[in-house]
């Protein structure tokens, strides 16, 4: 029995369990990928935080934004996680955009946004010497910033587990109901029990809020395609460089990433699968396009890989955040949370918090509650004289796995030894950059998977890329021709 059972574990669903786990309470997470930050929106995304200029005055959006952007500093201090304050632009090259530029303006005084400002073409051209001579005017806002989104994530859900938060992972939820004030949540192969339900399942918030209440709501998909440069082009940008935003999002941006490569996107198209993660000629051809408006100096060669994104829009008026006890009581939708939603997380986590205190559940804060994490070894980062150190006390520091990103066994060992520790080719790679570089785990992937092997004492036919049956290889070479030659020989062939 638990007193809480979180659905999803994205950005929202892990900073609901974090924040939950500061309390003497029993918390679950369940989600249906092989790992937290796996399967939606908060792996794909732009890895910005957002100032809170943009949304709404009034609405949830527009609260939890602004609330949200200031947690951030001392979070990543907490959970040791690369984040810049780099600041961003929204650019408006005509007079048009300009009037534009004033409304949300306007708007982030009403927000509450702090350090916003609107400056000239020559002030733009001081911080950002490549965006385009027809720059006309921008907003400034220096509380935006970049950060590592599945990283944060994956933050999160450490912390959460080492106060005593549990994940349970490949278990999709089929079925949930409710008698004498316990829920009872079916997955494929299990059956979990929980006094309250908190339902951040992402794209999937719909489906696990129609398996409960009468009151029904649907999320369709918005998809936007994205390209990352390689880091010879990050210099062209050094703050988040909007466009003047639509009624389909903030429009293609340019923007460094805390790696230190160079991202662009995302386009904005109404799908109606939610599982379509594709990149298409079209798109990409969109994005390089738009982003062109911004800044032409980017060479479109230099790219090393392509991505897809699918955003949660809520098919309610205004297109605000659910965040609510629903008619069933206990039940919590937080749903249809699209940008600024990662940026709100931290704010949302909050909110919950205070909702399951009104709702009745006794949270006693934790005399024990530790908010840091480990500190993760990046070696890439050391000083040579840090390096050596590192080495005599573990020589696994001295073997270098991934070239492109110089990540280390030691380094692949420790993210999957962590708590929610890696346990596919994909959950190492967003933990230590292994296969994020320049060759895309071309070189690494095989080192990789046979350290996976090793450390989970799994077969290496066993170890997947992403979890399911994605598994990466299919059989042993010298066992698969024997037998093959051997079959072929009791054909008489």
């Amino acid at each position: 029995m638990y007193d809480v059972i979180i659905i999803g574990g994205g950005v929202v669903g892990s900073s609901i369990a974090r924040e939950l786990s500061k309390y003497d309470i029993k918390v679950l997470l369940i989600e249906k990928e092989d790992d937290v930050a796996s399967g939606g929106a908060s792996k794909a995304n732009s890895a910005i935080l957002h100032a809170g200029y943009d949304p709404v005055p009034g609405t949830l959006k527009a609260k939890l934004n602004v609330r949200g952007n200031e947690m951030f500093d001392e979070l990543c201090k907490d959970l040791d996680v690369p984040m810049k304050r780099v600041g961003s632009l929204v650019a408006a090259f005509s007079q048009d955009e300009v009037e534009s530029l004033y409304k949300l303006y306007d708007r982030g005084l009403k927000n509450g946004v702090k350090n916003i400002s609107i400056i000239s073409a020559d002030m733009v051209k001081e911080i950002e010497p490549n965006i385009n001579d027809t720059i006309v005017a921008a907003l400034y806002a220096k509380t935006a910033g970049i950060i590592c989104p599945y990283g944060f994530v994956i933050a999160l859900a450490e912390n959460a587990a080492q106060n005593g938060v549990e994940f349970v992972f490949n278990q999709e939820v089929i079925s949930i109901d409710k008698e004498d004030d316990v829920f009872t949540v079916k997955t494929q192969d299990k059956e979990y029990f929980g006094k309250y339900i908190v339902n951040a399942a992402g794209l999937y918030a719909d489906v696990i809020n129609n398996m409960v209440n009468d009151k029904r709501f649907s999320i369709h998909p918005r998809k936007g395609e994205y390209l990352i440069l390689d880091k010879e082009e990050g210099y062209l940008a050094n703050t988040v460089i909007f466009q003047v935003p639509t009624k389909m999002g903030k429009g293609i941006l340019v923007s460094p990433t805390v790696d230190g490569n160079l991202l662009i996107g995302p386009t904005s198209e109404d799908i109606y699968n939610k599982e379509f993660r594709k990149t298409t000629y079209k798109g990409l051809e969109k994005a390089i396009k738009g982003a062109k408006k911004s800044v032409e100096k980017f060479n479109e060669r230099k790219t090393i890989t392509q991505f897809t994104g699918v955003r949660a829009v809520p098919d309610v008026d205004g297109e605000d955040f659910i965040i609510g006890e629903s008619d069933v009581k206990g039940f919590i939708n937080v749903a249809g949370i699209e940008s600024p939603g990662f940026t709100s997380s931290p704010a949302i986590a909050e909110m919950v918090g205070e909702i399951l205190k009104d709702a009745g559940l006794n949270m006693v804060e934790k005399d024990n509650f530790n908010p840091k994490r480990k500190p993760v070894i990046r070696f890439n980062e050391l000083t040579d004289e840090e390096r050596n150190e590192l080495i005599k006390k573990n020589p696994a520091y001295g073997k270098i796995i991934c070239r492109c990103e110089t990540v280390t066994e030691g380094e692949i060992i420790d993210a999957i030894r962590r708590p929610v520790g890696a346990k596919s080719i994909d959950g190492v790679k967003r933990r230590v950059r292994a296969g994020m570089g320049r060759c895309q785990g071309g070189f690494c992937s095989p080192r990789v998977l046979e350290i996976l092997s090793r450390e989970l004492n799994a077969d290496p036919l066993n170890v997947t890329k992403f979890g399911g049956r994605s598994n990466v290889l299919t059989a042993k070479a010298k066992e698969y021709l024997i037998n093959s030659y051997k079959e072929l020989l009791k054909s008489g062939v």
